[in-house]
């Protein structure tokens, strides 16, 4: 997702950058009164990284769990992240209706995404194969079951979407980030369909999710820009506030190809506005059931560049998510 190294041409990407985006005055530059003081930050980032770590210790015994057990433990576990980088999160919807394989699609603005997303929906994540060498994430990554896929090799992609569709007839829950890069939440970019195939494929329903942050400009992680200073910004925020809405499911069977069912889920996202940040947040649901509820959840992951192929929807064709 970031990083200055040229991108093959045909890989999405957003005109989304650091200085235009991130760096946005309602970050609070310039207003004291909008920003945490150092001594606080300093605080949230030791707490923060402490507890990524603390995962990556305990994840080989977590590894050994039964999967109910395991799934509750990521739960808890991604919560505790979040809120001690001092996010506050506020979910909406019924994840509790969200039941059997499902393929959650939602829009893409930080690294932040995706430890929200696991601390309700959890699931086979997708990212580009770089994230396995991260230090810290890549290792906690490779053993969450993230699918990873080169989005440098077209032809890859077929098999990709196999292995997608494998995990969907077998019950299982994949989570896609079909923008195929980082927007900064103002902004927002066109679903890629190629991870869609594998919901045809598979016959399974599409679960489309919003995620929206106040103020967006400290959440955003785009272009250039570093985790570092991504992770600064956000300690540094007097106050984050993320809102995940989960969406109504959508039925595969009822679309012809992937590209009307990529256009279906991404008008749901566009269509649904965020939600008023006076509402309250109601205590968040244990086992990812009620509708929802305030929280935190962080943990640095990353997004996959995707792209559709021009093949029909029945064959198990292309798909690069997130």
């Amino acid at each position: 997702m970031n990083g200055s190294t040229a991108l093959p041409p045909w890989l999405p990407t957003a005109p989304c950058t650091p200085g235009r985006c991130a760096a946005h005055p309602e970050t609070g530059s310039g207003r004291p009164d909008e920003r945490a003081g150092t001594v606080l930050a300093v605080a949230r980032l030791t707490a923060g990284t402490g507890a990524v770590l603390l995962g990556l210790l305990l994840a080989p015994a977590a590894g050994l769990l039964p999967a109910t057990a395991r799934l509750a433990l990521v739960r808890g576990w991604t919560r505790a992240v979040v809120r001690a980088f001092g996010v506050r999160v506020r979910y909406e919807g019924t994840a509790g209706a969200a039941t059997g394989p499902l393929l959650v699609v939602a829009n893409h603005v930080s690294w932040l995404d995706v430890p929200l997303l696991a601390a309700v929906l959890p699931g086979r994540m997708v990212a580009k194969t770089e994230v396995r060498r991260w230090p810290v994430l890549g290792p906690l990554a490779a053993l969450g079951g993230t699918l990873f896929i080169d989005r440098d090799q077209l032809r890859a992609l077929p098999g990709t979407v196999r292995a997608l569709a494998a995990v969907l007839v077998g019950g299982g829950r994949v989570v896609v980030f079909p923008e195929g890069s980082t927007w900064c939440g103002r902004a927002r970019g066109r679903f890629r369909p190629a991870a869609f195939q594998a919901a045809l494929d598979s016959g399974c329903a599409v679960l489309p999710v919003r995620i929206d942050y106040r103020p967006t400009g400290a959440a955003a992680y785009v272009g250039d820009d570093l985790l570092g200073a991504s992770l600064w910004r956000v300690v540094t925020a007097r106050r984050i506030v993320a809102n995940i809405r989960i969406l109504d499911p959508i039925s595969s069977i009822e679309y012809p190809d992937r590209r009307a069912l990529a256009a279906a889920a991404q008008r749901a996202v566009a269509q649904s506005a965020a939600a008023p940040s006076a509402v309250p947040a109601v205590a968040q649901p244990a086992a990812a059931q009620p509708t929802v509820a305030r929280d935190s959840a962080n943990l640095p992951l990353s997004s996959v560049h995707q792209r559709a192929s021009s093949r029909p929807a029945a064959a198990s064709s292309s798909r690069t998510p997130a």
